[in-house]
């Protein structure tokens, strides 16, 4: 035997020694977590610290409550993105929507209220046409927001990944 042959040998040996070992061991033992009857300081702290935040002001609860909004407006800014926006909801039920969005250089989208249905009212207002065009309305402090998913036939090729939602000024009626 040769010298290469004995080392190989040798880790063959090594190996077979360790994998008959590890067949052997047996895991250790699991000891079942003791049940907290109360909770520790840091715990309690950490789960009265949204509680202490409402308190302060910083964080405020977003109302449930049904979407009333009634607004004709156009924008456009300064690069030429525009579009223009027809709401009337009154207790989250749609009254009238359609809207428009131009981008430049790609190409405008066209939204009506005929080519969707209402299927949801709370905690936001939901439309949804059978081309699977989900149009989702809620409120934020004194804005509503009028968002578009998976819209892109109702768009010109290409346009609709440019496309932002409609943010409408309830008290001004203005968006952008």
């Amino acid at each position: 035997m040769n010298t290469r042959e004995l080392r190989l040998a040798c880790r063959m040996a090594t190996f077979a020694a360790a994998l008959l070992l590890g067949a052997c061991a047996t895991p250790p033992e699991r000891k079942p977590e003791p049940v907290a009857t109360k909770p520790s300081a840091a715990q309690a702290a950490a789960e009265a610290e949204p509680e202490r935040a409402l308190e302060r002001g910083r964080l405020k609860p977003m109302p449930v409550r049904p979407l009333t909004v009634k607004t004709d407006c156009r924008f456009k800014d300064e690069v030429g993105y525009g579009g223009s926006a027809v709401l009337d909801i009154s207790y989250s039920e749609v009254r009238a929507f359609a809207a428009t969005v131009d981008v430049p250089k790609r190409g405008s989208c066209k939204f009506d209220l005929v080519d969707f249905k209402q299927v949801r009212k709370e905690p936001h207002v939901e439309l949804r046409a059978r081309d699977g065009c989900t149009v989702r309305m809620w409120e934020q402090g004194d804005q509503v927001t009028v968002a578009f998913t998976e819209c892109a036939k109702r768009c010109t090729r290409g346009t609709f990944d440019y496309v932002w939602p409609i943010l409408v000024d309830r008290p001004s009626g203005r968006c952008t």
